[in-house]
């Protein structure tokens, strides 16, 4: 059986909803993204959909080099390279693909976001924030389990998993291919 590789991209980039998260959850990185290669061009997650504006958002390709990590240029990130089975590959890529299809139906969970901290379970159909959603993925491609619910999982819950390497741990600005 073949094997490909998948990235996890924490980030923090010092904006002032990434800064409220950051004080409720004392955690070092704010935000969770997944990427299928290595170019860091498509990497998914639900956030902002125009950079300047934390309120307009929901389920997005981010692109490490423009958008959001262009706008501030101090984010720092941390990057996990994550060797899986060609199965779970495909199953990513078909799950990305069926979000994508109907993206304008899935829309950013403020509530749940801020409800996580309560541990106040919060769920609702097509509404996710960036941990919750690539937490299920992982979840539902058999990549990795957790021991509570996608709803409750902050991005460092998702660190906890099983990585083969850290690509990258710093500036997004001094980070290259």
């Amino acid at each position: 059986m073949g094997h490909k590789y998948i990235y996890l991209v924490f980030s923090y980039t010092g904006s002032n909803l990434s800064n409220v998260i950051r004080f409720a959850t004392r955690d070092t990185y704010t935000h969770v993204s997944l990427s299928l290669d290595d170019t860091f061009t498509e990497m998914y997650s639900f956030g902002r959909k125009i950079p300047n504006n934390p309120f307009i958002a929901g389920l997005v390709k981010e692109n490490l080099y423009d958008g959001t990590f262009k706008l501030f240029n101090k984010s720092k990130c941390l990057i996990y390279k994550i060797r899986i089975t060609d199965s779970q590959f495909i199953g990513l890529k078909h799950d990305l693909e069926a979000h994508f299809l109907n993206k304008d139906n899935y829309k950013y969970n403020f509530l749940g976001l801020f409800l996580v901290k309560l541990r106040f379970p919060y769920k609702r159909n097509n509404y996710y924030f960036c941990s919750q959603f690539v937490s299920e993925l992982l979840m539902n491609n058999d990549i990795f389990y957790f021991n509570k619910k996608p709803e409750f999982i902050k991005p460092s819950d998702i660190q906890k998993i099983n990585y083969d390497d850290i690509l990258y741990e710093g500036l997004v600005t001094n980070f290259s291919i």
